[in-house]
């Protein structure tokens, strides 16, 4: 990137971000589905994981999540959101988690797998795809309301290190569109 994105303020990239947005929407050749009014929180980098852990901590009826990668290895930020997720499981809240699962033997399965299996000791229900197609979503919905979306894996290196780019989403309408896809997954 250059100095000039560098030094670009929120303010500009807000606006830039809600005028590719708006002329998107407005573009029917564009837009597959019909727009919202929505919410947008942008959460770069590091800033992802510490609002998905309070969107847990605050969810009352159910939560579903999709990743390409959860992995948890020692006290990570993922192990964190693993966490988050069994506590709201043994609070009352619905919790959902659907994985990738490929037909290849590597590290994804092997993660994955890991991973499936301490969400289900916690009571959390978790699905795989099916190995034939990738899913390679990283997304999770709250109480029918809260979408996070975007390129954020749980896994240490996106949710500390890398530069990563996602939203959160505050719209019922959006939510349930998110909702629907994923359970015909």
């Amino acid at each position: 990137m250059n100095g000039t994105g560098k030094n670009m303020n929120r303010a500009t990239l807000y606006t830039l971000l809600a005028t590719l947005l708006l002329g998107i929407a407005s573009d029917p050749s564009l837009s597959a589905a019909e727009p919202h009014n929505a919410g947008v929180t942008l959460l770069k980098d590091s800033e992802f994981s510490g609002t998905l852990m309070s969107g847990i901590k605050n969810a009352r009826k159910n939560i579903v999540c999709s990743y390409y990668l959860f992995v948890v290895q020692g006290k990570n930020e993922s192990e964190k959101i693993l966490e988050e997720l069994v506590r709201a499981r043994r609070r009352g809240v619905e919790v959902r988690v659907i994985l990738e699962k490929s037909l290849r033997k590597d590290r994804l399965n092997e993660e994955n797998l890991h991973t499936a299996s301490l969400l289900a000791r916690g009571g959390v229900k978790v699905f795989f795809d099916t190995p034939e197609v990738v899913t390679h979503l990283k997304v999770t919905v709250i109480d029918g309301r809260f979408v996070f979306l975007g390129s954020h894996n749980l896994t240490q290196g996106a949710l500390r290190q890398n530069h990563e780019l996602s939203v959160l989403i505050d719209s019922p309408e959006i939510a349930g569109e998110t909702l629907a896809y994923l359970n015909q997954l």
